[in-house]
């Protein structure tokens, strides 16, 4: 199976740059799988998780994908490996977005709601 490039960078730290066969990313308009040679496409993505191969587990909280003729680069706003999350801090972070979220209106309910679902997307993937 052909190879191509791929690069996921958080405003922290490169997590991944190689070569690979295969990346699924949680794109805007849906999970989308990118081989060797796929055709252009620029897309936001979505709190979800990146499988690199079939299996390292990177979750990305927004941010962009590009995949073009040099191979596909996701810019993430937050990225972590599925591995690394701490399930306990997870959970009370979760339990601390869901008060705020009870008690948010105007403009802090649209931020409550994105945090919420940001740890709610990061919750089932570390279940999965």
């Amino acid at each position: 199976m052909a190879s191509f490039n791929f690069e996921l960078v958080s405003p922290e730290r490169v997590l991944f740059s190689g070569d690979v066969n295969s990346v699924v990313v949680p794109a805007a308009e849906g999970e989308i799988t990118v081989l060797a040679n796929h055709a252009p496409f620029m897309s936001a993505v979505r709190p979800g998780v990146v499988t690199v191969d079939g299996g390292k587990r990177l979750f990305v909280r927004g941010g962009f994908v590009d995949v073009n003729a040099s191979g596909l680069t996701l810019l993430a706003e937050q990225a972590v490996a599925v591995d690394e999350i701490d399930r306990e801090k997870l959970a009370a972070d979760l339990k601390s977005a869901e008060d705020e979220l009870k008690g948010a209106t105007g403009e802090a309910l649209a931020a409550a709601e994105d945090r919420f679902a940001a740890l709610s997307a990061m919750m089932a993937a570390v279940r999965s």
